[in-house]
């Protein structure tokens, strides 16, 4: 099959080279460093899916039309993708992997005859070198319906879950949200500057993780949304988050995370887009918590620190101890 990757990087990059090694025709977008090293050594795959290089094709934008694309850059830069792919996605399936509440939703103008998908990952993938992406820690994507039919997004599954774990919800909604929560964890990295295992090791940080992701539950139920998108927020973990005192909680969480997560650093996308020197997505993350909590009346003092913390960092270059990145998210 010929597909389409839009955006070469952490997550596009891991499944541009798993495609390619199952012997699909796959084309891939990038930019600057990235496109000339692909070009000129390939896309280098390392880590939990094995070390392998993709010779793929790659330009700024998509020459032919694919039969499937995966649109996988920063929420900030998908409209903008789109828009530029639009001639060859028309009619084309595209999954739309992306954090969030937007996804495929931001999409529709730009692509109004292509079948969306949503698509939240699990995979820990790493981007810091151009032309090298390495993976922390396998996981589990899952995929929901946008604008696409259930066949459609069946046959996503069926190409995607041949070289990776892959799992399909109905609820667009619950999925994007329950990442949400689970992507409260990539501030620790983006404020202090280490690996999230590391940053974990701070007790007043991770508690505060804990009460961002207790904002976020809690604005969620507000909203009317069921937390059940992603297998990592198990109903036991929502209900640890949301009930117990924020220490437990908070330990509960560190234990789960360093279980999955093993001894490979984990720098988070939020902290690889500050290493290399391009916007982050907390506003679109955090930030999307403290807009929703605003209009639901619902507070959400935690992620809005969270939210003027990282653009501090990102602006400043000047990480944070984990122990005062936790006291001040505590306020």
């Amino acid at each position: 099959m010929r597909i389409g990757i839009i955006g070469a990087g952490a997550l596009g990059g891991t499944f541009a080279a798993l495609l390619d090694r199952a012997g699909h025709e796959v084309v891939v977008t990038a930019r600057g460093e990235q496109l000339d090293a692909i070009r000129a050594r390939g896309l280098r795959l390392e880590g939990a899916y094995g070390d392998t290089v993709a010779h793929v094709a790659a330009g700024p934008a998509l020459a032919d039309a694919p039969e499937l694309a995966l649109l996988a850059v920063k929420a900030q830069d998908a409209p903008a993708a789109a828009a530029q792919n639009a001639s060859v996605l028309a009619g084309v399936p595209v999954v739309v992997v992306q954090n969030g509440l937007r996804g495929p939703q931001s999409l529709a103008r730009a692509l109004p005859t292509s079948p969306l998908i949503g698509a939240s990952s699990m995979i820990a993938a790493s981007f810091l070198t151009p032309g090298v992406v390495t993976v922390t820690a396998a996981g589990v994507t899952v995929l929901a319906p946008g604008s696409a039919t259930l066949l459609d997004l069946g046959r996503a599954a069926a190409v995607l879950g041949a070289v990776a774990e892959v799992r399909t919800a109905r609820d667009l909604a619950g999925l994007q949200w329950s990442k949400l929560v689970v992507n409260q964890l990539n501030a620790a990295p983006a404020i202090t500057g280490l690996g999230l295992q590391e940053a974990l090791g701070s007790g007043p940080l991770t508690v505060a993780l804990a009460a961002a992701m207790r904002e976020t539950i809690r604005v969620a139920r507000a909203d009317g949304v069921r937390l059940e998108g992603l297998p990592a927020l198990s109903p036991a973990l929502i209900r640890t988050l949301d009930l117990l005192p924020l220490p437990l909680a908070g330990r509960v969480l560190r234990r789960g995370v360093l279980q999955r997560m093993g001894a490979v650093p984990n720098p988070g996308s939020t902290l690889q887009s500050i290493r290399r020197g391009r916007p982050t997505e907390i506003d679109h993350l955090s930030g999307a918590v403290v807009e929703a909590g605003a209009r639901l009346r619902v507070p959400t003092p935690v992620n809005g620190r969270l939210v003027d913390l990282v653009h501090r960092t990102s602006s400043s270059g000047t990480f944070l101890p984990p122990d005062e990145a936790g006291r001040l998210l505590l306020g």
